[in-house]
């Protein structure tokens, strides 16, 4: 199964034939029941990352039992759409970009699985290169730049985004850490699909940025949004069907103190 952790607005991604699956893990219950469906004849399981009425904020989503749950289930293979602010004025709102390196910015999130037996994990390139392949060959999708992710929940100050674009990142999110290293704890592919929603801050002269705005703005592109992440499913469901490609496989030869679901 290929899997969809969505934030806002993908909440009705399949149509009435769906299932939901509620499940519990070590880590507690998941952000809410996964809705398994099709798209283009694909089983595909659907996670809320903030939960079925957004009652999660990025600081406090249960993303450990997200992906132990989407692991558990079957999914080996996952794309984490999301709302992010644009560091670069050449990314407008209503952009779409994939992502390919991240900076993570956060505190105190529980970002591991091995809190004891020594494992370390490869991270340098934090995403799938085959599922990010399955964007990117879509037509208007901008290929690559640098996702830095922020704390939370409130939106970067003047000099912050300012920092941020001075360092050459081009994206700035609140929930792109620590999905992407879970995932790749679990042995799963994992890819960020990003949908500007705002020019950051410090990027340019104006009020800041605006939550009411934000949802306005992914509202506005959420269909178009939304064919993009299915043409993307139908994509990856035709290359390398249920398996975790090599690149995201970085226990090989490792051995670990537990057992994967």
């Amino acid at each position: 199964m290929l899997g969809v952790i969505g934030g806002s607005g993908f909440y009705s991604f399949f149509g009435p034939d769906a299932r939901a699956v509620n499940l519990d893990t070590p880590y507690g219950a998941p952000s809410g029941a996964i809705t398994v469906g099709t798209v283009g004849g694909h089983d595909v399981a659907f996670l809320p990352r903030h939960g079925a009425n957004h009652e999660f904020s990025p600081h406090t989503v249960p993303y450990r039992a997200n992906m132990w749950a989407l692991r558990s289930l079957g999914v080996r293979r996952i794309f984490g759409p999301c709302a992010v602010g644009s560091l670069d004025p050449a990314l407008g709102p209503g952009s779409m970009v994939v992502p390919d390196q991240l900076v993570d910015r956060t505190s105190g999130r529980s970002d591991t699985f091995f809190d004891s037996g020594g494992i370390h994990v490869g991270f340098a390139d934090p995403y799938c290169p085959s599922l990010r392949a399955a964007v990117t060959a879509l037509p208007g999708v901008v290929d690559g730049g640098a996702m830095v992710v922020i704390q939370g929940p409130r939106f970067s100050t003047r000099a912050e985004s300012q920092w941020f674009a001075n360092q050459g990142f081009r994206l700035v999110n609140m929930t792109g850490y620590p999905e992407a290293v879970l995932a790749r704890e679990l042995e799963m592919c994992y890819a960020a699909i990003a949908l500007v929603t705002d020019v950051d801050a410090g990027v340019e002269t104006g009020q800041g940025v605006k939550a009411v705005d934000v949802f306005a703005e992914f509202e506005r592109n959420l269909v178009p949004f939304k064919q993009l992440v299915r043409e993307a499913l139908e994509n990856a469901a035709g290359t390398s069907g249920v398996t975790t490609c090599e690149h995201c496989r970085p226990h090989d030869g490792v051995t670990l103190p537990f057992e994967l679901p």
